[in-house]
């Protein structure tokens, strides 16, 4: 990605611009101030095209119930060639670090383009990462996508046994096993990414991770009792390597 893949950014409190950042002349501002005043609130995540550029938006309501006026919005015009999933990864960053910085305090008083100052050269910073980066992002978006189709399986599959009486502790204990590997592998390629390592070597993790599994399943000595030692070592295995990592980074 070059310098100019990133045109024009702002945060705005509702239809108030209180922080803009550009290096370039242009009307890319009135177009994307006039897109501000129309945004549909179906959803929170939308991109306009205009003259070979894209004008993408991130709404979200980070102070609960607030009226629309107090509601962030965050915008990024980039040119046509970047991915909308990089742009979003763009604001994604800045909402996190405008909210940390912001949240509930300056952000519900501040006025028009009060904030340039500061959040300015910060939103700057921002584009620089993700143009340095952006092949890793890429990756990043790539494997939070198998995280969560995976994710969805495992639930999927679960679901569908029967809690109660009849429930099949053979089959959920071999979803688990089926799955748990490669959702592991993915979150830690995640994880790793977002850190700037070799995913590579998270090959031998995943390996070990299933070799665990299969171990507990072999200590199974009859339908009965080893089935239920199989399937505690099962979700004792899932809890401890999934479980964390899906709070921090899945």
């Amino acid at each position: 990605m070059s310098r100019e893949s990133f045109i024009y950014s702002f945060v705005a409190r509702g239809t108030m611009v209180l922080a803009e950042y550009t290096e370039f002349t242009g009307n890319f501002p009135a177009i994307a101030a006039q897109c501000l005043q129309k945004l549909p609130s179906s959803n929170n995540k939308f991109t306009y095209n205009c003259d070979h550029h894209t004008f993408n938006f991130l709404v979200e309501d980070g102070y609960g119930n607030a009226p629309s006026d107090l509601i962030p919005a965050y915008c990024v015009v980039a040119k046509e060639s970047v991915s909308k999933q990089i742009s979003i990864a763009f604001l994604e960053r800045v909402k996190a670090d405008f909210k940390k910085r912001y949240g509930g305090g300056k952000a519900d008083t501040a006025i028009a383009k009060s904030l340039n100052k500061e959040f300015g050269p910060v939103m700057k910073e921002h584009m620089r990462y993700i143009i340095d980066h952006a092949q890793e992002i890429e990756k990043l978006i790539k494997v939070k996508a198998q995280v969560s189709e995976v994710k969805s399986i495992m639930l999927e599959n679960i679901d569908k046994e029967s809690w109660g009486e009849g429930f099949d502790s053979v089959r959920f204990a071999r979803c688990v096993h089926n799955n748990v590997g490669k959702l592991y592998y993915h979150c830690m390629c995640f994880q790793a990414i977002d850190r700037g390592e070799n995913i590579t070597i998270l090959a031998d993790k995943t390996e070990t991770l299933r070799s665990r599994f299969q171990k507990a399943r072999n200590t199974s000595s009859s339908e009965d009792v080893g089935t239920k030692e199989w399937e505690g070592n099962a979700l004792e295995i899932l809890l401890i390597q999934v479980q964390p990592m899906g709070g921090k980074s899945c």
